[in-house]
């Protein structure tokens, strides 16, 4: 459905699954392994699998927080997206990427759900993908002590309103784990 031209190919976008990201997130390891699953079916299938990794002053590069947890491992063929930002389009070679590859769907899995999970869904309608949120493969740290809803309450909430995200020509919506299907 999207309303991107000769895009017809999925990927699963992994986004933020770094040490200093996820290691205190809700779920973490239940979150990592269905990530983890996902990855695999992806290869098997022959879908691409594009990692997407944060940096800042909180995420030195080359740090032990910035790398990706150590459950999960890239392949070297499998393309490598560096960001500043929340969304993972902005400032980086992501819709490169994804153009050479004929992606207009996107399935999308990491943290933090309501930083770069989010920016990242919502600037994927907006360029037209389609954009599929995998509900039980995505984490939140606790943040309840500045005023955010509880990580179980954010998880939630966000899987709850992503099901029903449309866009003319293009679709949203939240799957589990064992749901998902990269054909479409």
């Amino acid at each position: 459905m999207t309303t991107l031209d000769n895009r017809p190919n999925t990927a699963l976008l992994v986004i933020d699954v770094q040490n200093g990201v996820v290691d205190e997130g809700h779920e973490r390891d239940a979150v990592v392994a269905n990530i983890g699953g996902l990855v695999g079916k992806a290869r098997r299938e022959g879908v691409p699998v594009v990692w997407v990794q944060h940096s800042d002053e909180g995420l030195v590069r080359g740090s032990e927080e910035w790398r990706i947890v150590g459950e999960l491992n890239r392949e070297d063929a499998e393309p490598l997206v560096e960001k500043s930002y929340g969304d993972s389009f902005e400032d980086t070679d992501l819709e490169s990427v994804l153009a050479e590859r004929g992606v207009g769907r996107l399935v999308v899995v990491g943290a933090e759900t309501d930083a770069c999970i989010r920016s990242t869904l919502h600037g994927a309608m907006v360029r037209g993908y389609d954009a599929t949120l995998v509900g039980d493969a995505h984490t939140t740290v606790d943040k309840t002590a500045g005023g955010a809803p509880s990580p179980e309450q954010v998880i939630a909430h966000t899987n709850q309103y992503w099901r029903y995200q449309a866009a003319p020509g293009r679709k949203g919506g939240t799957v589990k784990s064992e749901d998902v299907e990269f054909g479409g």
